[in-house]
């Protein structure tokens, strides 16, 4: 199984291309996550990257009180009225400059965290959101965040998603959730988007998966 940073120094470029290869036309494109375009979502990433880069350099004392897995469990889906988090993610978004300066921005913090993130020990212990976690751990879920993240940019323009490593990891945190594997029929497109609930189970899923279908989506 690739390493925690090798697979961030395939996950944050490959988004970072992408990213960065769009127009100012098709930053205003729907995405993956409902309500969301791309400026949104870029800036949203942009946010998570700098928080990496402040949880690289926030060491914690003791041991780690979560894990890879764990740190997702506390997620919980938005209300389906609920559009704080969009709104206020736009009006964050508005104030950075247009579309390009945001992808200038999430370029440099992202490459910069690739870095950063090649200085600390993997086993080190770092504080984000109010938990601890090992360097290995938090770089696991960047991954996971910038993969999902990648399906939902692309998910209606016409370019590559995320590398079939990132994905992997994708997966691999969701049989941790589950408790179990991922029907083995779906790849890892299909598994990241019906494992964060972006695309509704099948009957023939829920056949397979059983009563736990009805914990599904697992994170989103």
């Amino acid at each position: 199984m690739p390493e925690p940073l090798d697979l961030l120094r395939t996950a944050y470029p490959d988004l970072t291309e992408v990213l960065s290869s769009l127009s100012a036309g098709e930053g205003w494109q729907p995405t993956g996550c409902a309500g969301w375009t791309p400026v949104d979502l870029g800036f949203h990433l942009l946010s998570d990257a700098r928080r990496a880069l402040v949880a690289l350099n926030t060491p914690a004392s003791g041991p780690a009180d979560t894990t890879a897995v764990d740190y997702w469990r506390s997620w919980r889906p938005p209300a389906p009225d609920d559009e704080d988090e969009l709104w206020s993610t736009r009006v964050a978004a508005s104030v950075q400059g247009g579309f390009g300066a945001v992808q200038r921005r999430y370029a440099e913090a992202s490459a910069a965290v690739v870095v950063a993130a090649g200085r600390v020990a993997p086993d080190a212990v770092v504080r984000t959101q109010g938990s601890t976690l090992t360097v290995a751990d938090l770089l696991s879920t960047l991954v996971v965040e910038a993969a999902v993240h990648h399906l939902d940019l692309v998910l209606h323009l016409d370019r590559p998603g995320p590398g079939a490593a990132p994905l992997a990891e994708v997966r691999r945190v969701l049989e941790g959730l589950l408790g179990g594997p991922l029907p083995a029929s779906w790849d890892g497109v299909t598994a990241a988007r019906r494992g964060t609930g972006r695309e509704p189970l099948t009957a023939a899923d829920r056949a397979e998966i059983g009563t736990a279908a009805e914990r599904f989506p697992l994170f989103g």
